[in-house]
């Protein structure tokens, strides 16, 4: 197990934006993300087409990282993605206390 702290970015985010928010998040440290698609249900989220409420497309992205670098990380992902305007999405960052299965988190990562 590594040393370092980690934490979970999730940032959820409308549909397309997902490549966006996990290469922002590469550039500033991440080592990559998983991109899942998702449907919102929000009070705010539904439209309706002829009567029938659909709630629309999302994009999640899980973004596992050091802990010490995820204010850098997250700071990118809300730039790149706008979450600083309504109606764009949301991340938020969850602490994780045990890592396994992942090769290059059991290695001492680079500082930088």
């Amino acid at each position: 197990m590594p040393n370092t702290a980690m934490s979970l970015i999730v940032s959820i985010v409308r549909k397309g934006w997902g490549s966006t928010v996990l290469e922002a998040s590469v550039r500033a440290g991440a080592r990559g993300g998983t991109v899942l698609v998702a449907r919102g249900a929000g009070i705010n989220e539904q439209e309706k087409i002829f009567g029938v409420s659909i709630e629309p497309e999302k994009e999640v992205l899980l973004t596992l990282v050091p802990t010490q670098r995820s204010g850098e990380i997250l700071e990118a992902i809300v730039s790149a993605a706008g979450l600083d305007q309504t109606g764009r999405g949301i991340a938020f960052v969850v602490p994780v206390d045990a890592v396994a299965g992942v090769a290059h988190f059991m290695r001492e990562q680079p500082a930088g």
